[in-house]
């Protein structure tokens, strides 16, 4: 991991947080999407914004729900189900996506932005790639096509909102 890399993002983070704290505390309700490693950093965002926030905070991580979605409504499609029968108008939902690339989750921010549900996203690798695109309320973008890099300025700027 480049050290030198996280520091630069760092400072764009100190930037971006008080929009991401703006809109944070302007919900009662967050939803928090991502795979794989994503999906761990949503998971544990998820518990401290509903423990240090008191904010009415979760995620698709239930293994049996997951897997029941999946292939009931294919990988593509399920998280949007999930967006279908858990969200709310006032629901922020939180997507992030190391890539910025992932059906799953670019299918849930056009479901989104269709629904008027307010949005924040966060990417890395390419600028353009598909997630970067959509218009949020905060867009976090990683420079960086490390995904150490990325997952680490990613969990840091969801806790930059937490003051313990």
């Amino acid at each position: 991991m480049n050290i030198e890399q996280l520091k630069d993002q760092l400072v764009k983070i100190e930037k971006l947080q008080p929009f991401l704290e703006k809109v944070v505390k302007d919900h009662s309700e967050i939803i928090i999407l991502g795979n794989g490693g994503s999906n761990s950093i949503a998971s544990h965002i998820s518990q401290d914004y509903t423990k240090a926030l008191k904010k009415r905070s979760f995620t698709f991580s239930d293994p049996s729900r997951l897997t029941c979605y999946i292939n009931d409504y294919g990988i593509e499609n399920a998280y949007v189900k999930f967006l279908e029968e858990f969200s709310k108008k006032e629901t922020l939902v939180i997507l992030i996506s190391s890539s910025g690339e992932s059906d799953n989750i670019i299918n849930s921010a056009d479901f989104c932005v269709k629904n008027n549900i307010k949005l924040v996203t966060m990417s890395g690798f390419k600028k353009d790639n598909r997630l970067n695109s959509f218009k949020s309320e905060v867009n976090y973008w990683v420079d960086s096509r490390d995904y150490g890099i990325i997952e680490c300025a990613h969990m840091v700027f969801l806790h930059s909102v937490i003051k313990y």
